[in-house]
C-alpha cells in the first residue's frame, strides 16, 4: 500500500479534530476531538514505521507512548470536567470563567 493513503486518512482525522476543538462548546466533545488528533498522529507514526521498514519499530513504540499520554489526558480532563460541572452545573466552555478576576 502506498504511503499516501494513510497520510491522507490521518490528515482527514486531524482536520476533523481541529474542527471539533474550534467549533464545539461542550468540554467532553473538545476532549474527544483532541483524541481524534492524537489518533491521527498515531496513524502517521505507524504508517511511516511500515514505510521505512524500521527494525527497531520505533514508530510503533512512539505510538504506544502517545496512547499512554492520551489515556492520562482523558483521565485528568474528565476529572476537571466533572469538578467544573459540580461547581457551575454546565460543561459549556464559554460559561466557564473560573480563572477570570
Amino acid at each position: 500500500m502506498p504511503l499516501m493513503y494513510p497520510l491522507v486518512f490521518a490528515a482527514f482525522l486531524f482536520s476533523a479534530g481541529v474542527y471539533g476543538v474550534l467549533a464545539r462548546r461542550n468540554a467532553v466533545m473538545v476532549l474527544m476531538s483532541i483524541e481524534l488528533m492524537l489518533n491521527a498522529v498515531n496513524v502517521n507514526l505507524v504508517a511511516f514505521n511500515a514505510y521505512l521498514r524500521d527494525e527497531l519499530v520505533s514508530g510503533q513504540v512512539f505510538a504506544l507512548f502517545v496512547i499512554a499520554v492520551a489515556a492520562a489526558e482523558v483521565g485528568i480532563g474528565l476529572a476537571i470536567v466533572l469538578l467544573i460541572f459540580r461547581n457551575r452545573e454546565t460543561v459549556n466552555i464559554d460559561e466557564v470563567d473560573l480563572l477570570r478576576w
